[in-house]
This record gives C-alpha cells, sequence and structure tokens, in this order.
C-alpha cells in the first residue's frame, strides 16, 4: 500500500508558498499571464509547424495533414481544460507529475514524472535537429553536420542545445525575455505565410484531399505500423482515414507546449488567474496558426514533392518567392530557439519536484542562491539532451514525444474528477465545465490518439518506463520524503505524528539564509518574492 501512498494537497501548496520546511527548495514567483503565454506559444509554435508539417503530409495524411492538426488540437484543448483546472488548484512546479502524486499516489506520479523528462528531453532534441537543418539551408552549412541525410554527429543541434541550458540556468526572467522577443518574430512570420502564402495556393495540390489508403512503402510493414492496426489485424496501409488519424497522434507532438506553463506555477505571482490564462490563450492561438500554415503548405507545393528537412522554407523557394524563404529559414531559427529553451525550462522543473519529493537524490533539485533555478538537474539533462540531438535521428525522436504526452494528458484529465471527489472542499479559481464528462472525453481521445501510434513507438516506450521502474525500486521509494515520515512515525510508536522531514542542511543554501526550518508545517520567516522581485534575478 506504501507504493499508492499520495502527498497531502496542502503540503504540495505549503510547499510551493515557501511555508513547506523546504529550505533552499522553493522557486521565486516573477511570471505573469503574459509571460506565460510566451513561454507556452514559444513552445508550441516550432517543429509542428516548421517540420513535421512537411514529414505528415508527404507519409501519412497528404493534404488532410490540415485535419490531422485539427483533431490533435481539439484533443489538446481538452487537456489544457483539465490543466488549467489543476494549475490553478494547486500552483507548483512538476505539472502532471504532481498532481498525480495528490491523487493516484506515489508509484503513478514517479511513473509520469519519469515520462515527462522522457517527453521533454526528446522533444528538445527534435527541435533541436529541426534548428540545425534550417540553420543549414539558411547559410548553406554541410548537411554531414547539420543536416538529416548523411549526417553522423549533429554539431549543430549539440551546439545550440549547450548555449540555451546555459540559459536556462541562469534565470528564469532572462529566460522569458528572449522567448517573449523570439515568439513576436515567429508569431508575425507564421501569420506572414499564410497571407503570402496564399496567392501562391492552387486547387490541384489540394485534390484528393484524403489521398486513397495505399500499402505503405517496403519496410515499413509491422511494428512501424499503427497499433491499432496491428491489434486488429487490418492490412497496413497508409493514407486514407487510418493515414489522417495516424498523423494526428504524431503531430500531437506540436501542441504539447502547453504543459509547461504548468510547469511554471510555482514562479507565477497569481497563479489562480494567469495560469488558465496562460493555458488556453496558447491553446487556441496556436492552433489556429498551425491550420492557417499547414493549409497555405499542401496548396502551395503537392505533398509529395514537400521538403523533408525545411518544408515550408522549401515551398516558397519553389514557387519563386526565395526572399519569402529567407524570411520563413529565420523565423524557423527564432521558433525553434524558443522552443528548445522552454523545453530544457520545464525539465529543470520537472527534475526539481522529483528530487523535492526524495525520489531522485534531493541534491540535483538544489535551487541555485542568485539565479534562483534548479540549476543542478537543469545542467544535467541539458547534457543529456545535447548527446541525443547529436547521434539520434529526427525520425526516431518524434513518436516518442507524441506518446509521452498523451499518457501524461491521460493522467492529468482523470485527476480532475479524481481530485473533485477527494478534496471538494479545494480552491479551484478556474472549474473545467461539464466535469466529470468533459476529463472523461479527453482521457479517452488521448487513448485513442495513443493507439494510432506505431508498435515499435509503444515497445520503446515501455522499455523506457521499465528502466525508470528499476531506479525507483532501486532507490527513489526507499528515499521518498514520505516513506521516511512514515517509517520516523513507526519508530517513534503509537501516537507520533508523520511529518515529511525537510531536507538535510544545504552547502549551496542562500547567503544569509537561517538554514533548515523546522519541522514541516512551521512557518517560514521569507515570504514569497513580491511583484518587483524579478530585479533580483540578474
Amino acid at each position: 500500500m506504501s507504493l499508492l501512498q499520495t502527498k497531502p494537497v496542502a503540503d504540495v501548496i505549503a510547499q510551493s508558498s515557501g511555508e513547506g520546511g523546504d529550505d533552499g527548495h522553493q522557486l521565486r514567483r516573477r511570471l505573469g499571464a503574459k509571460d506565460l503565454t510566451g513561454f507556452g506559444i514559444g513552445l508550441v509554435i516550432g517543429t509542428g509547424i516548421f517540420t513535421l508539417t512537411g514529414l505528415q503530409a508527404r507519409d501519412n495524411a497528404g493534404p488532410a495533414v490540415v485535419i490531422s492538426f485539427a483533431i490533435a488540437g481539439a484533443v489538446a484543448l481538452l487537456a489544457a481544460f483539465c490543466y488549467a483546472e489543476l494549475a490553478a488548484s494547486v500552483p507548483t512546479a512538476g505539472s502532471a507529475y504532481t498532481y498525480a502524486y495528490a491523487t493516484m499516489g506515489e508509484l503513478a506520479a514517479w511513473i509520469i514524472g519519469w515520462d515527462l523528462l522522457l517527453e521533454f528531453a526528446l522533444g528538445a532534441a527534435v527541435v533541436s535537429r529541426g534548428w540545425s537543418g534550417y540553420l543549414a539551408q539558411l547559410f548553406g552549412l554541410p548537411t554531414a553536420w547539420f543536416g538529416e541525410e548523411g549526417s553522423i554527429v549533429n554539431v549543430g543541434a549539440i551546439a545550440i542545445v549547450l548555449l540555451l541550458g546555459a540559459v536556462a540556468t541562469m534565470g528564469i526572467r532572462q529566460s522569458a525575455r528572449i522567448t517573449n522577443v523570439l515568439v513576436v518574430v515567429k508569431v508575425v512570420i507564421c501569420v506572414f505565410v499564410i497571407v503570402a502564402g496564399a496567392f501562391f495556393v492552387s486547387a490541384a495540390n489540394l485534390t484528393p484531399f484524403i489521398p486513397a489508403g495505399q500499402d505503405p512503402p517496403p519496410g515499413e510493414s509491422g511494428l512501424a505500423q499503427p497499433l491499432t492496426q496491428l491489434l486488429f489485424g487490418l492490412e497496413p496501409s497508409v493514407f486514407g482515414i487510418a493515414g489522417v488519424l495516424a498523423a494526428a497522434a504524431v503531430v500531437f507532438f506540436a501542441y504539447t507546449g502547453f504543459e509547461a506553463v504548468a510547469n511554471l506555477g510555482e514562479e507565477t505571482k497569481r497563479p489562480g488567474r494567469d495560469l488558465p490564462l496562460g493555458l488556453l490563450g496558447t491553446l487556441v492561438i496556436s492552433a489556429l496558426l498551425y491550420v492557417g500554415v499547414s493549409l497555405v503548405l499542401v496548396g502551395m507545393v503537392d505533398y509529395r514533392e514537400i521538403d523533408r528537412g525545411a518544408p515550408i522554407a522549401a515551398a516558397f523557394a519553389s514557387v519563386g518567392a526565395d526572399w519569402a524563404a529567407v524570411l520563413v529559414a529565420v523565423a524557423a531559427v527564432a521558433g525553434l530557439t524558443s522552443v528548445m529553451l522552454v523545453e530544457l525550462v520545464a525539465m529543470g522543473r520537472i527534475g526539481f519536484a522529483i528530487a523535492r519529493d526524495g525520489l531522485l537524490p534531493p541534491r540535483l533539485g538544489a535551487v541555485h542562491p542568485r539565479w534562483g533555478t534548479p540549476y543542478r538537474v537543469t545542467m544535467i539533462m541539458s547534457v543529456a539532451v545535447a548527446l541525443l540531438a547529436g547521434f539520434l535521428p529526427l525520425s526516431a525522436l518524434a513518436d516518442l514525444v507524441s506518446i509521452g504526452a498523451l499518457f501524461a494528458f491521460v493522467i492529468v484529465s482523470l485527476a480532475v474528477p479524481w481530485l473533485r471527489r477527494t478534496r471538494p472542499d479545494l480552491n479551484r479559481p478556474f472549474r473545467v465545465p461539464l466535469s466529470p464528462v468533459l476529463p472523461i472525453v479527453s482521457a479517452l481521445a488521448c487513448v485513442y490518439l495513443m493507439l494510432n501510434l506505431s508498435g515499435e513507438t509503444w515497445l520503446r516506450f515501455l522499455a523506457w518506463l521499465l528502466i525508470g521502474m528499476l531506479i525507483y525500486f532501486a532507490y527513489g521509494h526507499r528515499h521518498s520524503r514520505l516513506t521516511l515520515a512514515r517509517n520516523a512515525a513507526s519508530a517513534a510508536g503509537p501516537g507520533a505524528g508523520s511529518p515529511i522531514p525537510a531536507p538535510a542542511p544545504r552547502t549551496d543554501s542562500a547567503p544569509g539564509s537561517s538554514g533548515p526550518a523546522g519541522p514541516a508545517g512551521s512557518s517560514r520567516a521569507t515570504a514569497p518574492a513580491a511583484p518587483g522581485a524579478e530585479d533580483e534575478d540578474r
């Protein structure tokens, strides 16, 4: 039963507000609704438009990739409503990991936290390779070092990940400022693509809108086919309705960035108001841009001739608008830069939350006394992402990101009605409409998209979860703060309390700090940073 032990919501809120006795383990509240929306759009608008659109139109859906983006956007919006309620009610780092810990228990929380680390790490690796490809097209760099074709080590991907990892480590305000600037650039360019590209759309390229189903290319049968085809013994096929759904499952990756907003709940000044605005605003704006850009792309170029590496820039070049191709390549470089930055920031917050609970070594979650960021886990994850980006091709990474995100969304969707039943008294500044119907529909829709991913993607995902389970039982469960508290209460005998213990004294705490706080639950002298405190992060 200890595997099902839940973290009390009161303790989650106390930790995030600085009243849980976690000296050296609080983040500073410095972000508003504009910053959150910038982070969300900064992560969502990127690979989905600039890379995956072309890949899925060419390989799975044809012009109907527009429908794939619409389906994925609708499912993402359902999940965003669920995220908004939980994030506003329990504003803390860790998002789905923390929500699962408070509702479904420690084992489920570890699984989802481990899954989120996979999702964001591979997401950043995918985007860095797309960034490198657009940079190569923009400056004529050798594809052996900056592209997908014939590349052994992608030097460009490694370099940009390490650079942005340093930015993410040095401060949330610096990350927010850079992200907001890059977001403005790429949103303007996306609108330009829709408006300018509309003049080059040919009706012939949109017919047939849903190409007839056909046999997959040689070597892409078996485990490379969607799981639904494998489970029900269907003949392998691409395009048609099956291809549209398979593409929707993959391009869902393009929408997953909005959950990074929930990871910033502990750094938001007014979480009850700003988190729902940031989450839902991100999804609505991004979905409109995705549908518009994908429609223009498949209208400009026959889907069978779309460039795999830089589809939008190549589309403009194919119609003689080389100047527009250059603008798109610049926007892609800027857009994908912001995506990687937010991915790295989100990874750091997830690792911070897991380490604070003792499921990973607590020293990994240390907050830098000057920068106010979980610098150790951010640096470690940045190096890991750089290695993945340098040596694994884009096609081997994207599907795993989608299945990881969808799995997290299933847990979050189910957590909403669960928490409403177990904690009806919890303050909910934002409430999901039509609960529990909408959350259940959200969970079922996510499961259905998961089933449309390939069998080999499922095997890789299960292998990653198996590695996570080994780590959990070898270290996490035995060192969990909840387990240590339960063991301490048992040793103390009947009548003893079972507070969650504070971390051990730290050598890297902020200068002038008073050291570890008293028993968990006691108030701290230091309140959360007030608005305007962002000037400290310099």
